[in-house]
C-alpha cells in the first residue's frame, strides 16, 4: 500500500512541463511498437509476425504456449510445412502442417492441413463447404519459434484483469520515473 502512495504522491509533485515530458515518452514507447510490429509486417509478407501456439494440436513439434516466427513468401507450399492459417468467421488462426496439396492449371495451389496430434485432417475446422485453404487463408509458414514465452499471453488472455494491471503499472511506471 505505501507504494501506491509514494506513486500518487510523486505524480502530484511532479511539474507539468515533466508530466507531459513523461507522457511523452510513454507515447513514444508505444508508437515505436507499433512501428515495429508494422515493419515486420512488411518484411515478412505476413498480416501476423509472430504467433503464439494455443493448443496442443501440434504436439510433440509445438507445444502450448511457444512462439512462432512467421514468413510468408512467394514460393509454393509444399506437404510437412507447418502453415498458420485463419478460417472466415474465426478471429483466432491456427498452426497445423500441409498434408495435402493440390497445384491447379492456372497455377493456384489448394492445401489441406492436419494438427500432428489430431486423427482426421481440419476439413472439420473449415468454413462450410470448404474442403481446402489457399493462399488468401494462409497467414505465414512456421519458420522459427521460442518455446514456451507465450505461456505469458495465454495468462493474460485467461485473466483480463491481470493484463490491464500490468499494462497500468508499466504506464505508472514510466510516468514516475524522473530520468
Amino acid at each position: 500500500m505505501n507504494v501506491v502512495t509514494d506513486t500518487i504522491q510523486s505524480l502530484r509533485t511532479m511539474r507539468k512541463r515533466q508530466l507531459a515530458h513523461q507522457v511523452i515518452n510513454l507515447g513514444l514507447i508505444v508508437t515505436s511498437a507499433l512501428m515495429i510490429w508494422k515493419s515486420l509486417m512488411v518484411i515478412t509478407s505476413s498480416e501476423s509476425p509472430v504467433v503464439v501456439v494455443l493448443s496442443g494440436s501440434m504436439e510433440p513439434a509445438f507445444q502450448r504456449g511457444d512462439i512462432l516466427f512467421l514468413w510468408l513468401g512467394s514460393a509454393s507450399f509444399r506437404v510437412g510445412e507447418i502453415v498458420v492459417f485463419k478460417i472466415e468467421g474465426r478471429d483466432i488462426p491456427i498452426v497445423h502442417r500441409v498434408i495435402k496439396v493440390h497445384e491447379k492449371y492456372d497455377g493456384a495451389v489448394d492445401v489441406l492441413t492436419k494438427g500432428d496430434n489430431n486423427d482426421v485432417d481440419d476439413r472439420g475446422l473449415y468454413a462450410p463447404d470448404q474442403r481446402w485453404l489457399n493462399k488468401k487463408h494462409i497467414i505465414g509458414r512456421a519458420v522459427g519459434y521460442l518455446p514456451y514465452v507465450g505461456m505469458v499471453t495465454i495468462i493474460m488472455n485467461d485473466y483480463p484483469y491481470l493484463k490491464y494491471a500490468l499494462i497500468g503499472l508499466l504506464g505508472i511506471f514510466v510516468l514516475t520515473s524522473r530520468e
